[in-house]
This record gives C-alpha cells, structure tokens and sequence, in this order.
C-alpha cells in the first residue's frame, strides 16, 4: 500500500500537489482558525481525492474538531476516516491517531505536559501506523530557535510499542524532512 502523508496544511490544502497513492494521511491542522467553514472545505476536498482510503486527525488549531464532536459526525463524508484516540484496521494495517498536543492548553485538543504518561497510556499496544499531531522529543521537532517541542512521554510510548510507522506534524521548523 502507497501512502501519501500531509500536515498542517491550514486551510492551504487546495494549494497542494499531490503524488498518486492508496492512502492520504493528514496529520492534523486542517484548518488555520478553527472554523466550521474552513472544516467543510477541508471535507469537501479531501473526500474528492483520488485515493481509495482518507484518514485525518485533528490538531492544535482545528477548534471545531475538538468543541463539536457530535456535529462531526453528521457532517463527515463517509468516504473520510476521522480518528481521534481511535483505532482503524485497513486491509490488515493497523492504525492509530491522536491530535492531543502538550503545553498548549487552551488550544484545541491541547493538554498541560504533565496529562501526556496518563493519555499515551491508552494507545493500544500493537499499532502498525501511529498518526500523532505531535512529535515525539527528538525527532523532527526543533522549533525555529532550536527548542525541543516533542514529547517524551510519546517518544517512551513509541519506543515500547515499536510501530512500523509514525506520521505527525506540528513543528513547521521541520517542514518537509
């Protein structure tokens, strides 16, 4: 299976050219202020992409996301894979997302660092691709002025369930590595 990972695109993904591909993995931040309208241009063309299976996870700015889980619901595509701390098993592959982010309380999906070993613990143990807004500490997550934004506690969790892949986004300082 060929799979085509994106993130935080904010609001810019018509703006994108895409590889041909199986799977497209957005990794959250589909929108850039976190409103309904930019959620349903989102939908809109993402369930119009050719590719035969569409999974997304919300992240830091996708307020609607996180304040409306209900109304979601009603309006995602059926042809749109949403997880939130949910699991989903693909022709055999086992995936997993989540959009919680640390140290941004008051955002969308954001938690305080010390809430991060109490969440990770609930990620099934066998996941063959992990879908995370966040990084984990170390890897792809320099901000601009070389600060660590990853979580360790993330980067514990990986390292004990060992997926075959880790998608997420977040840290814009590491832009397309």
């Amino acid at each position: 299976m060929k799979i085509v990972a994106i993130s935080d695109t904010h609001g810019l993904h018509r703006n994108l050219r895409l590889p041909k591909g199986d799977l497209i993995i957005h990794a959250g931040d589909i929108s850039d202020f976190g409103k309904k309208e930019e959620v349903l241009d989102f939908f809109e063309w993402f369930s119009k992409l050719d590719y035969k299976y569409k999974i997304f996870i919300g992240g830091n700015h996708d307020t609607y996301l996180d304040e409306h889980p209900v109304d979601l619901l009603n309006i995602l595509p059926p042809n749109i894979n949403y997880l939130n701390n949910t699991s989903l098993v693909l022709e055999g592959i086992k995936f997993w997302g989540s959009p919680v982010t640390p140290d941004l309380a008051g955002w969308a999906f954001g938690k305080n660092r010390s809430e991060m070993a109490e969440h990770w613990k609930y990620m099934p143990k066998e996941i063959d691709v992990l879908i995370t807004h966040t990084p984990p500490l170390g890897i792809l997550d320099k901000s601009s002025r070389r600060a660590d934004l990853g979580c360790k506690d993330l980067l514990d969790k990986v390292n004990k369930i060992n997926p075959k892949f880790h998608i997420f986004g977040h840290v814009h300082a590491s832009y397309g590595v």
